[in-house]
């Protein structure tokens, strides 16, 4: 009889463990979500960052990081990592766009009259997408960059 206490007791016990370990699985998961659009975010903060500092003559070149619309640049980047050592990754595209009163030199219609000053304007756009569990995301950031 004492065995088969033992043994009720055991299964009591290793059921009530595998749900108490089921319960903090599911707290942990939007801690998990919440982590990477944290990483997402500070990604694209550092990617506007970067559009903001690019030398003007250097964002208006054919080698420019942001291809001239249609033409986009797409590459692979690592956003960070989660705890335990795991990479999240995702696909960067970028492009940009001239502004359509600049002066057809630079890319638009504007006329002398329009934009008297041949001011520059670009619209410089960075988007990533990115992955969590089976769901894909794409955020976007855009930057007015004028001359």
């Amino acid at each position: 009889m004492l065995l088969v206490e033992s043994m009720l007791s055991l299964s009591i016990l290793t059921v009530l463990g595998l749900v108490l370990l089921k319960l903090s699985i599911n707290i942990l998961h939007p801690r998990q979500w919440g982590l990477q659009q944290s990483l997402t975010d500070a990604y694209l903060t550092y990617e506007r960052a970067y559009a903001e500092r690019v030398p003007f003559e250097t964002l208006t070149t054919t080698n420019s990081p942001w291809p001239l619309f249609p033409t986009v640049s797409t590459s692979t980047v690592e956003i960070g990592q989660l705890p335990g050592g795991t990479p999240v990754s995702g696909t960067l595209i970028r492009t940009r766009t001239a502004d359509s009163n600049n002066l057809p030199a630079d890319g638009g219609t504007g006329t002398a009259t329009t934009n008297p000053t041949a001011m520059k304007t670009w619209k410089i756009q960075s988007i990533l997408t990115y992955r969590v569990g089976t769901r894909t995301y794409t955020k976007a950031r855009a930057t007015l960059r004028n001359q």
